[in-house]
């Protein structure tokens, strides 16, 4: 058992070491401030990022970035801010509820104090907002703070499978747990990254460019077939 697990291990070292080759090492950077990629993730669900930066925009300007008239507006009003982002009857809630927590709990709208969280318990207390799951809570963290924390987004879900890193129907909250045992906290960020831009690029959901990807070596996907080869236990 421990040899296998050391073989995964250097399995997942390769491929974050070809993947840096060939896309290089993305620079880590704030995003935003951590309250406001909660919003915006909280908005990014089931849309893309174009749509959801637009609703954020948009949600600021028409409050004229006031986060306290955005918690006590008619909601109807929240809704039509953020129509553009798609499933407004539900993320318009979560956006209020969330800001009554901060508010109730902190008494300002800002998420600072996770900082001084361990990423196992920040994960847990974001997770607590209406709308947040592991993914949402992962970027904020990663992304805002620098944080030990492994995003999966579908793209980073597919590859991973595909590469018989998981099974082919492991959760994304399973394949998350599985990269932070891995490796280590300080690839978190670029991994994440390099995995999105080779799930858009060439580990296409329909039509993967097998031909020309630099893990061929570490795939257990068939091209030819349309399957995978063996059967990794979930």
């Amino acid at each position: 058992m421990a040899e296998e697990s050391r073989a995964v291990e250097s399995k997942a070292r390769r491929i974050y070491d070809q993947l840096l080759e060939e896309y290089g090492e993305p620079e880590w950077k704030p995003s935003s401030s951590g309250f406001e990629q909660l919003i915006q993730t909280i908005l990014s669900a089931n849309t893309n990022d174009r749509n959801s930066g637009k609703a954020f925009e948009m949600l600021k300007e028409r409050f004229a970035g006031d986060w306290d008239a955005v918690r006590i507006a008619p909601l109807e009003e929240i809704k039509d801010a953020i129509r553009v982002a798609g499933m407004y009857n539900q993320k318009a809630p979560h956006i209020v509820e969330t800001l009554e927590i901060l508010y109730s709990e902190e008494g300002t709208y800002s998420l600072e104090h996770v900082r001084d969280m361990a990423p196992a318990a920040a994960q847990t207390y974001l997770q607590r907002f209406p709308g947040v799951g592991h993914k949402t809570a992962s970027i904020v963290l990663l992304f805002s703070y620098g944080m030990a924390a492994f995003p999966v987004d579908t793209h980073v879900q597919r590859v991973t499978q595909r590469l018989g890193m998981s099974g082919r129907r492991t959760s994304a909250e399973k394949i998350k747990a599985l990269w932070e045992e891995m490796l280590p906290a300080e690839t978190y960020f670029c991994l994440h990254v390099n995995l999105i831009r080779h799930g858009r690029t060439v580990c296409q959901a329909r039509t993967p460019r097998c031909a020309i990807c630099v893990l061929q070596d570490e795939c257990n996907y068939n091209m030819r077939l349309g399957d995978w080869e063996g059967t990794p236990p979930d």
